[in-house]
């Protein structure tokens, strides 16, 4: 035959089906083989050439001509299908085994697991943990407070150090002369709790924290957690107990040494400043000063509302810098605000570094 398009005898169409079911064949890869697809079926192709020849034959012949390129057609289709899904299972299987896993290969760290956690935010987890085995709930206020909440509400007389701009970072004065402050402790989420809550309480309250001070062992802005137990029948001796259980589980040692000595907090009455033996630390013959704490005042009692006739209670109050410093030997507090890529590598925690008392909070 000359031309595909002449072509019009049976013996000229199943030629042209050997030819095109030759070339689909031979493709090698699917790009080939669409490339045959398109010669043979595509609009400009040489079945769809042969179709559009049937308006020009005469009526006898149209019938029989038609059929013979439809079969034409479902060969060649027929056999497209068949090589595409060879070359298919070719190409998945040659994939397959170029991207074949060594299963004996150390284990490839991903950015999740690159990732530190800052071990500030490791300690505060650790410190929920163990409070939360005692029944502790976590409470929480907002950063900006009122005079009153942080002060007044607390027993502090209005010529207390504490209370002067040179250690609290104020706003300035409303149209009412009254000013908002950035607290300087967690303690009015414990006013708030008593003010809105009735006995008994058992919370403990994380934040930030703000004062106007900054060395090696101080900042401006750091983390403070104050706990609070009121009821009717709270004393002293449940106090130690808590801080001894809290002390010898954050410390993760069986016995810790602890000293109380008495103190003044306008809060509290009476008032101690506690510290431990620095064995808990490997550092025998040392004691070190790690939280404050007390009897809830009575004036604190009546200012939120509580019979202090009826309910007593007690309170303390850490640095979680400080124990974070202690506990992980980090030898500046400056350290933990700087952004330091290297420093929070080696000093931080992986995500999976969940704490838990059964597992051991740092193991």
């Amino acid at each position: 035959m000359t031309s595909d398009t002449t072509a019009t005898t049976p013996t000229d169409l199943a030629a042209l089906t050997s030819e095109l079911t030759s070339e689909v064949a031979a493709a090698t890869d699917l790009v080939a083989l669409e490339a045959v697809r398109v010669a043979a079926l595509g609009k400009k192709g040489r079945v769809s050439a042969l179709m559009g020849r049937l308006g020009s034959l005469p009526a006898d012949e149209k019938k029989s001509f038609g059929a013979a390129v439809n079969a034409l057609k479902a060969a060649v289709t027929a056999a497209l299908d068949a090589r595409k899904a060879e070359l298919e299972t070719a190409a998945l299987d040659a994939r397959l085994a170029t991207e074949r896993a060594d299963v004996t290969l150390p284990v490839r760290l991903g950015p999740v697991a690159e990732g530190r956690v800052h071990p500030v935010s490791q300690v505060l987890d650790e410190v929920i943990e163990i409070f939360a085995d005692m029944g502790f709930a976590v409470a929480e206020g907002p950063d900006i407070e009122t005079d009153a909440m942080n002060f007044d509400m607390l027993n502090i007389p209005a010529e207390h150090p504490a209370r002067q701009d040179h250690d609290t970072f104020y706003f300035s004065p409303g149209a009412d002369g009254s000013r908002l402050l950035l607290r300087t402790h967690t303690s009015p989420v414990q006013i708030r709790t008593m003010s809105t809550q009735k006995p008994p309480i058992r919370i403990i309250a994380p934040g930030r924290v703000y004062r106007c001070d900054s060395d090696q062992t101080h900042t401006p802005m750091f983390h403070q957690i104050e706990g609070l137990v009121i009821d009717e029948t709270t004393h002293m001796g449940h106090l130690k107990w808590v801080l001894e259980e809290f002390c010898k589980a954050f410390f993760e040692v069986d016995a810790v040494k602890m000293r109380f000595r008495a103190s003044h907090f306008p809060f509290t009455e009476p008032s101690m400043e506690v510290d431990i033996g620095a064995e808990a630390i490997g550092k025998p013959g040392q004691w070190l000063e790690i939280l404050g704490c007390g009897m809830v005042h009575p004036n604190v009692l009546r200012n939120c509302g509580l019979d202090p006739e009826k309910y007593q209670g007690f309170a303390f109050g850490m640095g979680l810098d400080r124990l974070t410093m202690l506990k992980y030997g980090i030898p500046d507090l400056r350290a933990f605000f700087s952004g330091d890529l290297k420093w929070l590598r080696h000093y931080g925690f992986g995500v999976l570094d969940v704490p838990t008392l059964g597992g051991g909070l740092s193991s």
